[in-house]
C-alpha cells in the first residue's frame, strides 16, 4: 500500500462518523466496523496494517478501539487529523451520555419514577458476564493465565483499596515476563521519541492529583479520577468497569450502585466507545451541584478519560514500526489481560451482591446473557426491550 496516499480530510472524517454510528458491542465488534469501512470500502490501510494497529493499542493504556481509529487518522494527517478523528468518533455518544446523566430530572419532569429503569441494572450484569465469558475463552488458555486470573480476582475482591487494581495489573505483566520461555524478549531498536507528548501526559497526571488535593471542587476531583482511569485501563471499556465502580461507588460514593449499573446498561445500547460512560458518571456525580456544574462535570469527565490515550498515541505511533518487533511487550500484555479478567470477575461478584434481586431481575440477567451468547440480537434491541419492560411491569 502506498504510504504517501493523499486523503481528503473531510471525506475521511465522514467515514470516521460512519464508524462511530455503526460501532456497537465493544472493541472486538468495533474492529469489524473498521475492517468494513476503513479497509474494504475505502482502503485507508491494509488488513495487515489494521491488525498491527490493533496489536499496538492492545499494549497501551486507554480506549483501544478509539486509539486504533485515531492512529489511522494520524497515519493520513498527523496530530491534527488524529485530534479531529477523536472528536468525530467520540462526541456523538458523549453528548448522548451527557444528556442521559440528566435522566432523573427528565423523568421527574414527566412525572415518571426512576423505577422504569429498574431492569437496566440486572441487564448490565448480563453484559458484564458475557464480556467475562468471551474474554476468558481467549485469555485463560494456560495455567499461568488461569492462576493470574484467579489470584487477581481474590485479591481485588478482598483488598479493595484504590491502588490495588493498577498494582495487580503491573504484577501480572512482570510475572508473565518472569515465567516466559521466549528468548530474546527484548530487542534493541533505535527510535526518535517526541518527548513533548509524554511530558504533557505526566504533567497532567501529577498536576491533576495535586489540584484535586488542594481544592475539593468536584469538577477537579472528577478530572483527576477520570484522567487516571484513562491511563490505568488496558483492554477497553469492559476493563474500565471495576476501576470506576471501586472509585466512584465504593470510595467516593459519588454514584449509588443502582445509578452506576443503570448508566452502564444504557451505554450498551449506544454506538461508539464505551469510555463515553464517563460523561454519564461524571454528570450523575455532580447532579446535586446545579445544572451548570453537572453539565461541566459531564464534559470534563468525558475529556479527561480520553485524553491520556490520545497523548500516548501521539507519542507512540510515530515509533510503532520499530517498537512492534519487541516480543517482551506482547508477553507482558498477556499477563496484564489475564489479571484484567480477574478484576472483571471480582467486580461482577460485588455487583451481584449489591443488587436487590427479584425473580424478574434474575430472569432479565439470565435472558440478557443467553441472548448475547447467541449473537443474534443487537445490543440496542436488548436495551430498548428492557426499558419497555420497566414501563409495562
Amino acid at each position: 500500500m502506498d504510504q504517501k496516499r493523499t486523503v481528503k480530510k473531510r471525506s475521511f472524517l465522514k467515514d470516521v462518523l460512519m464508524c462511530s454510528l455503526g460501532a456497537y458491542g465493544g472493541p472486538e465488534a468495533h474492529y469489524g466496523v473498521f475492517t468494513h469501512q476503513m479497509v474494504e470500502k475505502k482502503a485507508y490501510l491494509s488488513e495487515q496494517e489494521l491488525a498491527e494497529l490493533i496489536a499496538l493499542t492492545a499494549l497501551l493504556p486507554g480506549p483501544s478501539s478509539s486509539q486504533t481509529i485515531v492512529s489511522i487518522g494520524y497515519k493520513h494527517g498527523g496530530p491534527w487529523l488524529a485530534f479531529l478523528t477523536m472528536l468525530v468518533w467520540s462526541v456523538p455518544v458523549l453528548a448522548i451520555m451527557t444528556l442521559l446523566s440528566f435522566s432523573e430530572a427528565m423523568l421527574s419532569f414527566f412525572n415518571l419514577s426512576m423505577d422504569v429503569l429498574r431492569f437496566i441494572g440486572p441487564m448490565a450484569i448480563g453484559f458484564i458476564m458475557i464480556a467475562l465469558t468471551r474474554l476468558g475463552s481467549k485469555i485463560l488458555v494456560n495455567r499461568l493465565n488461569q492462576g493470574l486470573f484467579l489470584g487477581s480476582a481474590v485479591f481485588a475482591y478482598f483488598l479493595r483499596f484504590i491502588w490495588m487494581f493498577p498494582l495487580l495489573l503491573l504484577l501480572g505483566g512482570v510475572f508473565a515476563l518472569l515465567k516466559s520461555k521466549d528468548k530474546p524478549l527484548w530487542t534493541k531498536v533505535t527510535v526518535k521519541p517526541q518527548w513533548g507528548y509524554l511530558v504533557i501526559f505526566f504533567v497532567l497526571a501529577l498536576g491533576t492529583v495535586f489540584l484535586a488535593r488542594m481544592n475539593d471542587f468536584i469538577v477537579f476531583t472528577l478530572f483527576e479520577h477520570f484522567y487516571r482511569y484513562g491511563y490505568l485501563v488496558i483492554g477497553g471499556g469492559q476493563v474500565l468497569v471495576p476501576y470506576m465502580y471501586q472509585g466512584l461507588v465504593e470510595i467516593l460514593s459519588y454514584l449509588s450502585h443502582e445509578q452506576f449499573v443503570t448508566g452502564y446498561g444504557l451505554v450498551q445500547g449506544l454506538p461508539g466507545p464505551m469510555f463515553s460512560f464517563s460523561a454519564y458518571a461524571g454528570g450523575i456525580a455532580a447532579k446535586d451541584q446545579g445544572t451548570f456544574v453537572q453539565l461541566v462535570a459531564a464534559i470534563v469527565s468525558g475529556i479527561a478519560i480520553f485524553l491520556p490515550g490520545l497523548l500516548l498515541i501521539y507519542f507512540v505511533y510515530p515509533m510503532w514500526e520499530k517498537l512492534k518487533v519487541i516480543k517482551g511487550l506482547k508477553v507482558a500484555l498477556k499477563g496484564v489481560t489475564a489479571v484484567a479478567c480477574g478484576l472483571i470477575l471480582a467486580t461482577a461478584i460485588v455487583l451481584v451482591q449489591s443488587t436487590d434481586w427479584s425473580l424478574a431481575s434474575m430472569m432479565i440477567t439470565g435472558m440478557t446473557f443467553i441472548v448475547l451468547l447467541t449473537k443474534r440480537v443487537p445490543a440496542p434491541i436488548i436495551v430498548v426491550f428492557t426499558l419497555i419492560l420497566g414501563f409495562i411491569i
